[in-house]
């Protein structure tokens, strides 16, 4: 449980940090965007080619990983089947991804190797969504987001007109030919990429200076629908599905249902920030599921060890 703790702290610390920047005003006006921005077009994807480009990726299809798929697949279309027709669909997607994205980084590896003795685990769940799951939220972001229908070419060329799926896409090409880049080639991504979680989670910080994560308002309904799918359905749906599926039990059970239990990645604030859709709604869920994650993270862990 120490490990579990120690995650949330970090995580608390360095948007608290934003916050205190944003309080004061210590960054000016445009803070909020302009890191939102310099996370997604230069430190995110640095971040992911890096990861993905020394990657392995012959541990990837398990069944640990088909759990993980289902149930996001599950809790995602769980949501939008509850609010499509009540809201724009732009922010239904960041509300879906709110719902079912996990933070498998800088929570879900320290949780990885500390709970579940393996930092491998949550390799398998990185490379889903960042391969399928972030490409796939971004081109319909790039549809939506825009407010009209876009010609069938610029509909398919979507992911490759964004910079997260390009080096999604980069990194895998490197990975899959079994290239290794020297050392001195991939220093400027790690450099440039460090600093993608850390911005991300001040970038948080800095919008949640006047934030009410429970006051009432419109999007009071979606945040606390995307929290309820992210903390208790999901890990729920990928019991059973691990369970009575694929008959998985002890540790591949508890490492399938922790990782689903994960709370909302703060990197979707950076999304709902660059396409300036549902921002409050996100910045919430992700706070929210951030604080309702820990009591749900022991109590799985008591229940199934």
């Amino acid at each position: 449980m120490r490990a579990v703790l120690t995650g949330f702290a970090g995580i608390w610390l360095v948007t608290l940090a934003g916050y205190l920047a944003g309080r004061f005003g210590v960054l000016g006006p445009d803070a909020t965007t302009l890191l939102a921005r310099l996370v997604f077009y230069l430190a995110a994807p640095a971040l992911l080619f890096a990861t993905l480009a020394t990657s392995s990726l012959d541990k990837v299809f398990t069944p640990a990983l088909a759990v993980f798929v289902l149930s996001t697949l599950v809790v995602a279309a769980l949501y939008v089947a509850v609010t499509l027709r009540r809201r724009p669909a732009a922010d239904v997607t960041i509300g879906a991804l709110c719902a079912s994205y996990v933070n498998a980084g800088n929570l879900g590896l320290p949780i990885a190797a500390y709970v579940l003795g393996d930092a491998s685990l949550v390799v398998p769940v990185l490379l889903f969504q960042l391969l399928i799951a972030t490409p796939t939220g971004l081109a319909v972001l790039d549809v939506t987001a825009a407010g009209n229908r876009p010609a069938p070419l610029r509909l398919l060329s979507a992911p490759l007109r964004n910079p997260i799926s390009v080096a999604c896409l980069c990194g895998l090409v490197v990975a899959a030919a079994g290239w290794r880049l020297p050392p001195e080639a991939l220093r400027p991504f790690e450099l440039v990429g460090g600093a993608a979680v850390p911005l991300a989670l001040l970038a948080l910080g800095l919008a949640l200076r006047g934030s009410r994560p429970f006051a009432p308002g419109p999007d009071a309904a979606q945040r606390y629908l995307a929290v309820a799918l992210k903390v208790a359905v999901q890990p729920a749906v990928a019991w059973a599905i691990g369970h009575f599926v694929f008959h998985l039990d002890g540790h591949a059970l508890l490492a399938a249902v922790v990782l689903a239990a994960l709370p909302s990645a703060q990197n979707l604030f950076v999304y709902a920030t660059r396409y300036d859709r549902a921002t409050g709604l996100a910045r919430d869920a992700i706070v929210l599921s951030t604080l309702a994650a820990v009591p749900a993270l022991v109590l799985i862990a008591a229940l199934l060890t």
